[in-house]
């Protein structure tokens, strides 16, 4: 136990407090000091009193404005929730596009490696054909790229 000296509205006051608490104590007693040297007249148990019921109703409205404040956090957590959960169905939904492009582009190379079946296609159509591939990779690059 430790012994605390403290002055309250002029008056000192021997506290014991727990080892370790003696700097809060201190700084709960300037509080009340100030508290009390603000109100003018009367006793010293007056000046106390009324310093007491000033902390109290400091307390009070200390107390109400948390209380107004925690539905807030109630619903910024409820859309962080929210924000993940769609965060995570967009990853899923990306990754089955890159797993369907990726098949779309194995197909397609299977089709540039196989001989042309029919002598009537036009160099015009393989050169569309050709740009389209070269579209579809350059986007799955960017695909790949992203996390």
């Amino acid at each position: 136990m430790a012994d605390v000296k403290l002055m309250i509205a002029g008056r000192p006051y021997d506290v014991h407090c727990a080892d370790g608490e003696e700097a809060q104590l201190r700084q709960l007693a300037a509080v009340v000091d100030e508290k009390a040297r603000g109100i003018q007249g009367g006793t010293e148990v007056r000046q106390l009193l009324f310093a007491a019921l000033m902390l109290a109703d400091d307390a009070q409205e200390a107390k109400g404005k948390a209380d107004k404040a925690e539905p807030q956090s109630d619903s910024l957590r409820a859309a962080v929730a929210l924000a993940e959960s769609r965060e995570a169905a967009a990853r899923d939904e990306l990754r089955a596009a890159v797993v369907r492009e990726q098949a779309a582009l194995k197909e397609l190379e299977a089709l540039r490696a196989a001989p042309s079946p029919s002598p009537a296609r036009k160099p015009a159509n393989d050169r569309a054909l050709l740009q389209i591939a070269d579209r579809i990779e350059a986007l799955a690059t960017k695909v790949e790229q992203i996390p």
